[in-house]
């Protein structure tokens, strides 16, 4: 019989707070971290607020020698390596304290390819004027594989490990792998990072040039700027973050009285065949069922949708159509919120991002706003509003779909179950 698979650890960094505790304070509060500045190129986005990695890791209290490895390999790397590195600290102190020895035979899996094209704009700027001093770990440090190769060090993990890619979907995907890997005993123990997409301007204008991001006609207010499922949505806001989780066979949790913050119980994906980056309904719902059919469940047993909803506009639309496809008149019944109406689109990251705030408003038992809701597109669905309010989440579906037609589903549920 395939393994429950439990989250006992969770690491957080975005706009609106470093770490899970103020991360979930901001949730409860309904801040918003999406500032606009033209200094760093990025416009209108969510900023992760500055911060030096030694203060940080010291901050932790970590103990030696797992202090020093993190120092020494994490110091020079890239802005996206270094968000990985304190996510999966924090969400691995938190499953098993400062205790490596077991970390020997657990798996990492970090989610999002590509991830880094703002650090390699930065050094191509730096070094225009004689590439013949690119310093050696540019080699290293520009590709994604450098964040598996780190969090292994730091960790002492010798299991699998491996990046994995589904452009707004990769985060999901990685819960989706590492959810197989414990469900089917490859390992007992899986750390998953969703990995900070770390844009250049180059990129945003790409973005911008094809009408999917937003923050124009909302520069001079920009925490208005990301508006999802409202009808005044002009397109996705950039966020930076990362997230991390650890899973874990609820059994291996059980054998050691570890903390559950609660189950996978199911993930799904499945493809539109569209190399394009208009989403579709029928994939959006089929990802759904398939979720919902891995864990055994029935839409009826789901009372919160944490949505994929990046301010769109074709996205949204798409969504709640596919919401009422799953639901049917049902839909006015469940909770939708989308957390990027706080944090901006954190790309790569998305999926992991989301997981967690699914799961610690299921552990703090509250509903976060659905900042910027004025205006809904359909006035049928159950929709958050612009305050926080109590909620017993019991069963929840994260959604998160890529450009190529990658849709992806994961359920999340407060209780093992029969699995």
């Amino acid at each position: 019989m395939p393994a429950a698979v439990a989250v006992t650890g969770l690491g957080v960094l975005t706009s609106i707070g470093r770490g899970s505790e103020a991360f979930a304070a901001a949730l409860r509060r309904g801040a918003c971290g999406i500032t606009a500045s033209n200094a760093d190129g990025l416009g209108v986005a969510g900023r992760l607020p500055p911060f030096d990695l030694g203060t940080t890791l010291a901050d932790m209290r970590l103990p030696e020698p797992l202090l020093g490895r993190a120092l020494k390999a994490g110091r020079r790397a890239p802005l996206s390596q270094q968000a990985s590195l304190l996510t999966a600290l924090e969400a691995w102190t938190q499953a098993f304290g400062g205790n490596t020895t077991g970390a020997a035979a657990a798996s990492i899996i970090v989610a999002g390819n590509n991830v880094a094209p703002g650090y390699s704009y930065r050094m191509r700027e730096k070094y225009a004027d004689n590439f013949g001093v690119v310093p050696a770990s540019y080699a290293l440090h520009f590709l994604d594989t450098d964040q598996v190769g780190i969090l292994s060090e730091v960790l002492g993990i010798r299991g699998e490990g491996f990046t994995i890619g589904g452009a707004s979907a990769s985060g999901n995907m990685g819960i989706l792998q590492a959810w197989r890997q414990i469900r089917y005993g490859i390992a007992d123990v899986c750390v998953v990072v969703g990995a900070l997409t770390d844009l250049s301007p180059l990129e945003l204008q790409a973005f911008r040039n094809t009408g999917a991001l937003g923050g124009t006609r909302y520069a001079a207010q920009p925490e208005e700027a990301c508006r999802p499922f409202d009808r005044d949505r002009e397109g996705f806001i950039y966020g930076q973050g990362s997230a991390c989780l650890i899973l874990e066979s609820a059994a291996s949790a059980r054998a050691r009285g570890a903390r559950v913050l609660g189950y996978v119980a199911g993930a799904a994906t499945c493809l539109d065949a569209n190399r394009l980056s208009n989403p579709s309904v029928e994939g959006e719902a089929r990802a759904m069922r398939l979720a919902l059919e891995q864990a055994g469940l029935l839409p009826d047993a789901v009372n919160y949708v944490n949505a994929h909803a990046t301010s769109s506009l074709a996205g949204d639309e798409v969504e709640v159509k596919a919401l009422q496809e799953v639901f049917g008149p049902r839909v006015s019944r469940v909770a939708i919120n989308a957390t990027k109406g706080l944090t901006g689109h954190c790309l790569h990251a998305a999926g992991v991002v989301e997981a967690a705030a699914t799961l610690l408003q299921m552990n703090g038992r509250f509903l976060h706003p659905n900042r910027n809701l004025r205006k809904p597109i359909e006035q049928t669905c159950g929709f958050a509003g612009e305050s926080t309010r109590d909620l017993d989440i019991q069963a929840a579906l994260s959604n998160s779909f890529g450009f190529g037609g990658i849709n992806t589903a994961v359920v999340l549920t407060k209780s093992g179950g029969s699995m």
